[in-house]
């Protein structure tokens, strides 16, 4: 092995692992959810699900937002060059405050109308909309911390996030299931107990970032200043990097919340199969959006370097990796799919759904960890944010979605030809990708003297 492929496998390890950590841990949190209220009931279960459409929502707002902030500061990096740093940190952190006061507001005043675009059964409605009025009162502190600890990330800074979300999991995990349950002498609340352990786990997650910004960052500290830079060069680049980054994640959530709502009027037991598919998928792409994430970190600080034919070499290491961490990605559903199928509380048709859907799952994930690599992580590492909106709003919209719909609400077809349309994008997407990779038009060098 070359002293570049040593260089290179060693800077991958050591942002993946506490990254795919990460991932795994988020899924923990977004699962334990599930999980317990899997045991409570189905229209529990499908309530809170489709209540969590929302704040799935708005972290694609903030993550397109975050994602944007790190073309450039991943380049700046490169090129230590401080004050862009701090002033696009800034920049970030401003709009993800605005956007989650926005989704606070709207969440906690108009909760069921937000429960009607998902589903039209009044239970799951009533269940939802319990659940969103008290989990609303976490998306600021997380906007916050998400911002914080993607920032961290393009100055290779791993790990905090890592402690911090591992903390967070263990917190949600305690008190889900005082709440839940009604353990230890408390009232049995059922899915606001739920929303309350969300709640809780969130503002220990902030509670810690300020303790390490105060204590412990030896690279990078807040200060309130950072916030009223003006600087319209800056300014601009973040509007042109992070526009089509929030389109596509806008693009991108939207259309999983579609294929929610198309699959939510289908009935409350493919809904509930559906929730428990997507904690499998979650699961299963830990390690490859960890890859894709590493990509847009170390191709970006690269590029900033000015070593523009390195980060093409790196660019065909990271698709290789993508392409074996997808296939252990579908080995781990096919593992997991017979415990899922028999320790999980469904209907005899939510059963057999969700045997249909893991075994498209497991291809689906080979895909989708290529997609992503190519499109979040080096795409995007190398300055290309446009590509991703082109492809989710021709694949993802104009085929999965659009055919989806029209099957299930013009053609009437069964509910496997429906989920067949629903999960067929990630796979229809790899060779388009593929040949925008050829083209090396993603090598852009985005900062400024």
């Amino acid at each position: 092995m070359t002293a570049e492929n040593k260089q290179f496998y060693r800077k991958v390890a050591v942002l993946v692992l506490p990254i795919a950590a990460q991932n795994l841990i988020n899924t923990g949190i977004s699962s334990i959810d599930v999980i317990m209220l899997g045991k409570v009931g189905e229209k529990v279960l499908s309530g809170a699900s489709l209540g969590a459409q929302i704040q799935f929502i708005m972290s694609l707002i903030l993550f397109g937002l975050t994602s944007g902030a790190s073309v450039l500061m991943a380049q700046y990096w490169g090129k230590r060059d401080y004050y862009s740093i701090e002033t696009v940190f800034g920049i970030a952190a401003k709009l993800a405050v605005i956007v989650s006061l926005f989704f606070t507001i709207i969440t906690f005043c108009i909760p069921e109308h937000l429960m009607m675009l998902f589903t039209s059964d009044k239970e799951v409605i009533a269940q939802g909309t319990e659940y969103l009025r008290i989990v609303c009162f976490s998306y600021l502190v997380n906007a916050l911390t998400m911002v914080y600890l993607n920032s961290m990330r393009n100055l290779e800074k791993v790990v905090i996030a890592t402690v911090v979300y591992l903390i967070s999991m263990v917190t949600n995990i305690l008190v889900n299931a005082v709440l839940i349950f009604g353990m230890f002498g408390m009232p049995e609340m059922g899915i606001a107990g739920a929303a309350i352990g969300t709640v809780v786990a969130r503002m220990i997650e902030f509670l810690i970032v300020i303790i390490y910004d105060r204590k412990f960052n030896d690279v990078f500290q807040f200060h309130w200043e950072y916030l009223s830079r003006k600087n319209k060069l800056l300014w601009k680049d973040f509007a042109r990097y992070s526009a089509p980054v929030v389109a596509n994640e806008l693009m991108w959530g939207l259309g999983m919340s579609a294929m929610a709502a198309i699959l939510g009027h289908m009935g409350s037991q493919v809904t509930a199969a559906n929730s428990v598919a997507q904690v499998a998928r979650n699961l299963a792409t830990v390690v490859a959006f960890g890859v894709a994430s590493a990509a847009a970190i170390i191709i970006g600080n690269t590029i900033g370097e000015g070593k523009i034919e390195q980060a093409r070499r790196y660019g065909r290491k990271f698709i290789g990796l993508a392409v074996v961490t997808g296939i252990l990605g579908g080995i781990v559903i096919l593992c997991i799919r017979p415990v899922l199928l028999t320790t999980m509380t469904l209907t005899a048709d939510a059963q057999k759904y969700l045997s249909f859907m893991l075994l498209l799952m497991a291809l689906y994930v080979v895909a989708q960890a290529l997609n992503t690599t190519l499109v979040v992580g080096i795409f995007r590492g190398g300055g290309d944010t446009k590509f991703g909106f082109f492809l989710d709003a021709s694949i993802m919209w104009g085929i999965s979605i659009l055919g989806g719909a029209l099957a299930a609400f013009v053609f009437h077809a069964s509910v496997y030809v429906v989920i067949l349309f629903v999960l067929c994008d990630e796979e229809i997407k790899v060779p388009i990708a593929l040949l925008r990779y050829k083209t090396h038009r993603w090598l852009q060098n985005v900062t400024r003297d």
